[in-house]
């Protein structure tokens, strides 16, 4: 199949940028750094603990901002524990040289964002987070913030992740319908297809045993972001179990996990994003991670029925969500190609065919 001009780069792409040197790197790249239509981005040696979190702007380096602001360096080299309400930068291990048509945009990983894990990357003379703009030549950097879990990082540690495209992508609404109608992008009898995205709602009925989803609990332990199953649920996280009523308070500043009632399918040859806070839907920001792979869903790649599980936090003010309550919207783009490997087929993907599900990091 011929590549098209536009759209999101795969896997094979990014590994072209790195031996074009338009990507380069402090260390060999790791071997499954490289996602179907991302790249995992790593921390580097240090982090630098400032006062706040900072925009550059459009004439000043990071750099800079980190002289005046600032106020502690930390070695990570043998791993550091960062602490909730802090305000991390830590310079990337990755570096960009643009092509003048290619743009970026980051994302935190699902882990991340399971974790309540605030990330956000930013570039020199940046005016948005998480953007990269087209022809970018310079390092990235990571704010990061912790806001339940204190968290332990390290050189090499893979929090975030960058997606490259080149020219719009980004589906309409009558494409995104058209597709839906051959593909069934999400299970919903009539979809609910508006703002550029195709609706999810929430499912607060709960399983067999009527569980709905997760609390975070505060002053627990570290979590050590590199290990898997290392951390027992209940020493992080209080269960919360529908009680007829199928709705849920959200207080403030607490942390929910919950999930989607409607399974989420990406085609191979699209990438979805989830938007990370509708104001048309409720003062709440739902999704920190909003990257969907290539795959996610596709049931030849082991994935039908994989719901979006959802990280949740309220604003100022307490707010009912209500089971089947909109709460985000799925963006879809093209992909220039088809990626080699689908997410889900042999990547070690952790949550494909999920349900509500915690961040790899616990167990039961």
């Amino acid at each position: 199949m011929m590549a098209r001009e536009t759209g999101i780069l795969a896997d094979r792409a990014i590994a072209a940028l790195f031996e074009t040197g338009r990507l380069q790197s402090e260390r060999e790249l790791d071997r499954d750094q490289i996602q179907p239509a991302s790249l995992d981005l790593r921390l580097g040696a240090k982090a630098f603990r400032v006062r706040a979190s900072f925009m550059p702007g459009p004439s000043h380096l990071v750099s800079d901002k980190l002289d005046r602001l600032s106020l502690h360096v930390i070695d990570l080299s043998e791993g550091a524990v960062l602490e909730t309400g802090c305000v991390y930068i830590v310079p990337l291990m990755e570096h960009l040289d643009l092509p003048a048509d290619m743009s970026a945009s980051a994302n935190p990983k699902s882990s991340t964002g399971r974790l309540d894990i605030f990330t956000r990357v930013i570039t020199d003379y940046a005016q948005e987070f998480d953007k990269i703009p087209a022809g970018y030549s310079g390092p990235l950097y990571l704010e990061i913030s912790p806001r339940t879990f204190p968290i332990v990082v390290r050189r090499g540690s893979r929090l975030s992740q960058i997606r490259f495209r080149v020219g719009h992508s980004v589906l309409s609404e009558p494409d995104l319908l058209k597709l839906h109608e051959t593909e069934t992008l999400v299970a919903a009898k009539q979809p609910n297809v508006s703002g550029g995205g195709i609706a999810l709602s929430i499912d607060l009925t709960g399983d067999k045993d009527g569980l709905i989803g997760y609390r975070g609990k505060h002053h627990t332990a570290v979590v050590d972001v590199d290990k898997k199953a290392q951390h027992d649920i209940y020493d992080f996280w209080e269960p919360l179990y529908s009680r007829g009523r199928n709705e849920l308070i959200l207080d403030p500043d607490e942390f929910y996990i919950l999930v989607s009632r409607e399974a989420v399918h990406v085609p191979p040859d699209y990438a979805a994003e989830m938007t990370p806070f509708d104001p048309l839907v409720g003062e709440f920001r739902v999704h920190y991670a909003g990257f969907f792979d290539p795959g996610f869903g596709h049931a030849p790649a082991g994935g039908r029925g994989s719901r979006a599980v959802l990280e949740v936090r309220s604003h100022e003010v307490p707010f009912i969500l209500e089971d089947g309550q909109i709460v985000g919207r799925l963006i879809y783009e093209h992909m220039q190609e088809q990626p080699s490997s689908l997410y889900g087929s042999g990547l070690g993907s952790n949550y494909q065919a999920q349900g509500l599900k915690l961040s790899k990091h616990f167990r039961i």
